[in-house]
């Protein structure tokens, strides 16, 4: 059943029961498809203009329109992901949508379709009125694991004057959050009876110099990397693997690592960082044999707290009676490359980040009721009155 116009709740359960398991992260997981024509044929029938806009096989991004095109106003992008995570360990029915005390439950709930359909419900609210700008609401596939359709809707040319991005922020806006790099340290040794230290090299005792020295590195020199709102850029070994038995020198040894970076860093300094910190051991210990893979990367994000957008965010809170909080987000978010096309975007929306991927994801409905009036408020106030 379609939601009512402008029903936040009603949409949020209506997605939360749609399975939309990212397949890059679940093996044969459904994906965004379904979901993503279910919240198409809803704000059709809102009145949006509404086209799909095909990322990948059977997962489209869904770009809905509403307001003045062209028109004396300024344009104002809502933008949020349809995939989810796994829910291998889940407390409860992960796509039911079940509210108990005022908290619906379910895979998504807060990460992030509770966002989703508030940015769609206020779209629709602030629309009623009539707009002189035009409110362009994306909802996008694969945010969880390399951002395919925000990349795509920004190739494709869609642009607008700032963005909010409702990821949730527990209703606090968050204009800056770290990036990440993930690098791999291959290091080879010599297989040997275990008995053999003359003739055996060890890959896996090397990668534990490696981690000593990283370690020294990040209390002495990461600690000294800082962000107002984010504290101070980090990194930990994410997994290490190797050898082949209790009486064998291990003859390769494989260790990943991730690199949180904060505002002013770039994935080539924490690659560098990595190839250095190699360097260093490999002079003391000149048997280590290493190499440095950057695997993949994401970009940090940093807009001025005293930016257009952010100011027009903090005004509209004021004008709904919420008290105007700022904080820097922990986790990576699609707002590092609408900025870096030029689109001012800042995170704002319901729900704790702290559940995200939980074993028990909930969103309470008020915040969601709450984050639908302010950014009604703030896209009127953006784009203005026809």
């Amino acid at each position: 059943m379609i939601p009512t116009p402008g029903d936040a709740i009603g949409l949020t359960r209506l997605l939360v029961r749609v399975d939309s398991r990212n397949p890059g992260l679940v093996a044969g997981a459904p994906g965004e498809g379904d979901v993503a024509r279910i919240l198409a044929s809803v704000l059709e029938v809102w009145g949006f203009t509404v086209s799909l806009q095909q990322v990948a096989d059977g997962r489209p991004n869904v770009v809905a329109r509403i307001g003045k095109t062209g028109g004396t106003g300024r344009s104002l992008m809502f933008n949020g992901h349809l995939d989810v995570v796994g829910v291998d360990g889940m407390t409860h029915a992960p796509f039911e949508a079940q509210t108990t005390n005022g908290k619906l439950f379910g895979r998504g709930a807060t990460d992030m379709k509770g966002g989703v359909a508030s940015m769609c419900a206020a779209a629709w609210r602030a629309a009623q009125s009539g707009l002189g700008g035009e409110i362009i609401v994306a909802a996008v596939v694969d945010e969880e694991w390399q951002s395919a359709g925000t990349r795509c809707l920004i190739e494709q040319g869609v642009r607008a004057d700032a963005c909010i991005v409702t990821e949730p922020t527990r209703l606090a806006i968050a204009p800056a959050h770290k990036g990440f790099t993930w690098t791999e340290v291959t290091f080879t040794g010599r297989a040997a009876h275990g008995s053999r230290y003359d003739v055996g090299i060890d890959a896996i005792r090397h990668a534990g110099l490696l981690l000593a020295e990283l370690d020294r590195f990040e209390r002495e020199e990461l600690v000294r990397h800082t962000h107002p709102l984010l504290g101070h850029a980090s990194l930990h070994a994410s997994d290490i693997s190797g050898g082949s038995g209790w009486s064998t020198y291990p003859d390769r040894c494989s260790l990943t690592l991730e690199r949180r970076t904060v505002p002013g860093e770039s994935p080539d300094d924490a690659v560098d960082e990595m190839s250095d910190a190699l360097a260093r051991v490999t002079k003391l210990s000149p048997a280590i044999n290493g190499t440095v893979r950057h695997v993949f990367s994401q970009w940090p994000s940093d807009v001025a707290v005293d930016a257009p957008i952010v100011t027009a965010l903090s005004a509209a809170m004021q004008a709904c009676g919420e008290t105007v909080t700022m904080e820097g987000l922990s986790a990576w978010t699609d707002a590092a490359l609408l900025n870096a096309a030029g689109i001012p975007a800042i995170c704002y929306g319901p729900g704790d980040i702290s559940l995200a991927h939980s074993a028990t994801e909930w969103v309470a409905e008020e915040e969601i009721t709450r984050a639908t009036n302010v950014l009604e408020r703030l896209a009127r106030d953006w784009c203005g009155a026809a």
